[in-house]
């Protein structure tokens, strides 16, 4: 559906992207993530058309967006962090408006108005002036004209900005529900989003794409934490009857009680069955031993600090 090949974006000497490539499948739902001035807005503008690249290409259903910049756009629904609204316009009218801009034949427009309200639950304001409307009305005005022709593509930039907590909630169920057809890209500053409603997550730093993985494979990373009364040396020598180690770092000591952290080449689940075994025999006091979890703050944080 989406492919970026060795794409790259300048702003005179300022590099914004640098040579990323990725693919996304037809309905997915991927994060875009990374911190202000990270390139994700860069490359959002370009699969929308309204940047070229600099080098590489990027390419919506086959098709090289630069060089078939309307036929793309008819296939992408687009909601920029501040989206252009008409303040003195009600938001049927402004519907209406995008509606004729989108091409919409006037024999579906009723039709797809209507879904897109009720799909935003702008029911109660479809014949207020938009100045009117909170924050939040105002982002879902911005989400229904994303979706009002149907598209196969939704790029969202922050959607749930201004949103309370029940909003945010219904905003993330519609997203679920617009990914049975369409593929979504989101990108959002909370990470909370990210891990309730997509399947896969890209995070950008310094320009460059310096993460792409599903988000069931961030859960674990083959690494035990053990909390026990032994020296390095002694668990380095229990440890040598363990074929599966990689490598052992001391976390903490104090008070003849240490953490460490091991990391295990394979079959995690044998390994610390084995591992608490040998310790225990060994007539060592075993406090804890368990799977390092890591969430996609942690994961965030490290990729952004490490690259």
């Amino acid at each position: 559906m989406i492919k970026v090949e060795g794409l790259s974006a300048k702003y005179g000497e300022l590099v914004a992207v640098n040579d990323v490539s990725f693919d996304i499948a037809s309905n997915e739902v991927v994060g875009l993530l990374g911190h202000n001035g990270a390139g994700k807005t860069t490359i959002m503008k370009i699969l929308t058309g309204y940047l070229e690249p600099s080098e590489g290409k990027a390419s919506i259903s086959g098709l090289d967006v630069t060089n078939n910049r309307t036929e793309t756009q008819k296939l992408i629904g687009y909601l920029p962090e501040n989206c252009p609204l008409y303040p003195e316009m009600r938001v049927i009218e402004y519907l209406e408006h995008i509606a004729n801009l989108r091409g919409v034949s006037e024999l579906s427009m009723d039709s797809a108005i209507k879904e897109a309200i009720d799909r935003t639950w702008l029911n109660e304001k479809a014949l207020k002036p938009i100045h009117t409307l909170s924050r939040g009305y105002k982002q879902r005005v911005g989400v229904a004209q994303a979706i009002l022709h149907s598209p196969s593509i939704l790029i969202l930039d922050e959607p749930t900005n201004g949103l309370d907590p029940s909003q945010i909630e219904e905003m993330r169920q519609l997203i679920l529900n617009l990914s049975k057809t369409a593929t979504v890209i989101l990108s959002t500053h909370i990470l909370q989003e990210v891990s309730a409603v997509c399947s896969r997550v890209l995070i950008m730093n310094r320009g460059k794409l310096a993460l792409d993985s599903a988000i069931t494979e961030l859960g674990g990373d083959n690494e035990i934490i053990v909390v026990a009364n032994c020296t390095l040396d002694q668990l380095n020598e229990i440890l040598a009857q363990e074929p599966n180690i990689d490598e052992i770092t001391v976390l903490s000591s104090k008070d003849g009680q240490s953490e460490f952290r091991i990391k295990v080449a394979a079959d995690i689940q044998r390994t610390s069955a084995n591992l608490s075994k040998l310790i225990i025999d060994k007539g060592l006091n075993l406090f804890s031993l368990y799977q390092r979890q890591r969430s996609l703050e942690s994961v965030f944080h490290e990729v952004s600090i490490g690259s």
